[in-house]
């Protein structure tokens, strides 16, 4: 990994993290069966990091490349605009849902829910340059902002059983499934994104990711690991051992948060999104 690599990996991070936590807290309100309270706070909290997100993105200048990764740095006004949209809308999402307004609150959350989507395109045309192609990047950050907003929401989730054990586990216990399968597909797409061909990056980290340690890291500790971790809290959730799946994803998320930093890091070192 190139240390000029890790501003725009924090920035992929946030955008994932921003935009996976929208989703899957829209998923829980249109359910209806989450606690209010969870709900409110959840919605509060995306709003917070799309505002850093927002400053990060404005902050950050995309070039013609970063060590020698090329970027297309013509569609970086329009991800800067993407965002500050899905702020925009996330604030009115979070202020709707805190007011108990249902309908404006899921009208708003779908609208920043596409807004995220057309970010998530943006981003991925800046750096989608030596890579297989649009499909393979889309697929892999939309499924990593899958798997980082199930498990920072269910993390989150999880404390309102500390305070309320009588909750019904079903929120916690959907949450637990989607991100132990959104894991299990993220894992299935490195098989197509090492077997496709893609352009060498000539970069001051000259390896090929196969040989890279860090690639081993990645897969290990922030796919493998976490996926057992994250079926162990979802069958812990079944057994309303609430506890044991709040410090089960705990330390999941702290493996996936880690792991996307490495991940995108090796993809500006070797053109291959993991």
């Amino acid at each position: 990994m190139s240390p000029e690599s890790l501003p725009f990996a924090l920035l992929i991070l946030l955008v994932e993290l921003t935009i996976g936590g929208l989703w899957v807290l829209y998923f829980s309100q249109v359910r209806g069966q989450s606690t209010p309270s969870f709900v409110k706070f959840g919605a509060t909290s995306v709003a917070v990091v799309a505002a850093i997100t927002l400053v990060v993105a404005a902050q950050i200048e995309v070039g013609g490349d970063v060590d020698g990764y090329p970027l297309d740095g013509s569609y970086a006004d329009e991800l800067r605009w993407a965002l500050a949209a899905v702020f925009g809308l996330t604030v009115l999402h979070a202020a709707a849902t805190v007011r108990d307004q249902r309908i404006p609150a899921l009208a708003l959350g779908a609208a920043a829910s596409v807004a995220g989507i057309v970010a998530i395109v943006f981003l991925t045309q800046v750096v989608v340059g030596p890579t297989w192609g649009f499909a393979l990047v889309f697929s892999s950050f939309v499924i990593a902002a899958l798997v980082l907003g199930a498990v920072s929401q269910g993390m989150v989730l999880g404390h309102w059983y500390l305070v309320t054990p009588r909750l019904p586990e079903q929120p916690l216990r959907e949450m637990t499934g989607l991100l132990v399968v959104v894991m299990v597909i993220q894992m299935l797409l490195l098989v197509p994104a090492l077997a496709l061909p893609h352009d060498t990056v000539v970069t001051s980290v000259d390896t090929d990711i196969l040989s890279n340690p860090f690639f081993y890291l990645r897969v290990g500790g922030g796919m493998v690991f976490a996926a057992l971790l994250a079926w162990m809290a979802f069958d812990a959730s079944g057994v309303r051992a609430m506890m044991s799946a709040t410090g089960l994803l705990y330390i999941a998320m702290a493996l996936v948060l880690a792991g996307e930093v490495v991940g995108r890091g090796l993809m500006f070192a070797s053109g291959v999104p993991n």
